[in-house]
C-alpha cells in the first residue's frame, strides 16, 4: 500500500509500544518500555509530554472511572492520574516470575482488559495471557510464550487475537461475554516475513488485522481469514504497534523501537524510535474504556 507516512513526534524511544487513541482527550497515548515513560501526543496542537513510570511500563488504557488510566508495569497493574502524573499501584499479577514484565493489552466491548506477560530478557518461555475483569485477574489464553503481544479484539467482540512473537505466529479464538473458545492458528507470518516478527496487533472496522513487523520495517494487514492483504512501509526498522486515531479514527499511528539497533543501523534509519502516522485506507473503531470495578 503506497501511503504517505509522516514522522509526527521525535520521541527517540528505546522500545515504543502500547499506542492507542484517547477520544475523550483527543490525544495519542504510547509508552517507551525501556525508558519507563508514558507519552501523550496531541495531534491538534503538536504538543507532547511524558511522565516517568516507577518501572518498565507496557501499556496504558483510559479507564471508565475518575479520568484515570489503567497501566501495566513490571510488577503489576497501576492507575495513572494525568492531572498529577501520579502512578498508584492497584494489584500484583499472581504467580508472575520476578524476571517477567507486562507487555501489551487491549479492552473488549465489556470493559475487560486482556494483557500478556513475558520474560524481560525475551528468552524464557515464562509469558502468558490474562484478563482483568472488574478488579479480578485470571489467566486466559495461551501460556508458555517468551514474547507475548496483543491481545487484540474486533469491533463486535466476537474474536480475540494472541501473538507469539518469537514463533512468528498469530492465534485467534472466538470471544463472548462468557469467555474465549478454542485457540486456532490465524497467521504464520514466518512464511511471509522470514526475518521479521509480528509485534502488536490491532483490528480495523472491517475485521482486518494489522500488526507491526519487528525487524521488518512495515506494518502488515491481514484479511479475516489470515491472508496477507498488504503492507505499509515505515521509515524505521523495528515496528512495534499501530492504532487508529483522530476524530474519524482514520489516522494510523505507529510506534517503533531502537533497542536492538547499532550505530550503523541508526545511520541508515535516523528516524527510528519516533511516532509515525499515515492515512488509514479503512477506519478503526472506538475502543472501550477499561472497567476498574
Amino acid at each position: 500500500m503506497n501511503l504517505p507516512v509522516t514522522n509526527v513526534l521525535a520521541a527517540d524511544c528505546r522500545l515504543g509500544e502500547g499506542v492507542l487513541w484517547d477520544a475523550a482527550r483527543g490525544v495519542v497515548w504510547f509508552v517507551d518500555i525501556k525508558r519507563c515513560r508514558l507519552w501523550h501526543f496531541d495531534p491538534a496542537t503538536g504538543s507532547s509530554r511524558f511522565a516517568e513510570a516507577p518501572s518498565a511500563i507496557g501499556w496504558a488504557i483510559p479507564a471508565e472511572e475518575g479520568g484515570l488510566l489503567l497501566c501495566g508495569l513490571k510488577d503489576g497493574l497501576y492507575t495513572f492520574d494525568p492531572e498529577t502524573d501520579t502512578f498508584t499501584k492497584l494489584c500484583e499479577v499472581p504467580g508472575e516470575p520476578a524476571g517477567n514484565r507486562l507487555n501489551d493489552a487491549c479492552t473488549d466491548p465489556w470493559g475487560r482488559v486482556w494483557f500478556g506477560s513475558m520474560d524481560d530478557g525475551e528468552a524464557a518461555a515464562t509469558g502468558r495471557f490474562y484478563v482483568f475483569d472488574r478488579g479480578a485477574i485470571r489467566p486466559a489464553g495461551p501460556s508458555g510464550i517468551a514474547i507475548t503481544n496483543g491481545p487484540a479484539v474486533n469491533a463486535d467482540g466476537s474474536r480475540i487475537y494472541f501473538t507469539d512473537t518469537a514463533r512468528q505466529k498469530i492465534f485467534v479464538a472466538d470471544l463472548s461475554e462468557e469467555g474465549i473458545g478454542e485457540l486456532r492458528l490465524f497467521a504464520d507470518t514466518g512464511a511471509l516475513f522470514p526475518d521479521a516478527y509480528p509485534d502488536g496487533p490491532v483490528v480495523d472496522s472491517v475485521d482486518h488485522v494489522w500488526t507491526g513487523m519487528y525487524l521488518g520495517g512495515c506494518v502488515a494487514r491481514f484479511t479475516p481469514e489470515g491472508t496477507l492483504a498488504g503492507t505499509v512501509a515505515i521509515p524505521a526498522r523495528d515496528i512495534t504497534k499501530m492504532a487508529f486515531g483522530g476524530p474519524a479514527l482514520a489516522t494510523a499511528y505507529v510506534t517503533t523501537a531502537t533497542k536492538n539497533m547499532s550505530a550503523e543501523d541508526m545511520a541508515e534509519r535516523p528516524l527510528a524510535g519516533n511516532l509515525f502516522a499515515f492515512p488509514a485506507p479503512v477506519a478503526g473503531f472506538a475502543q472501550a474504556r477499561a472497567r476498574l470495578s
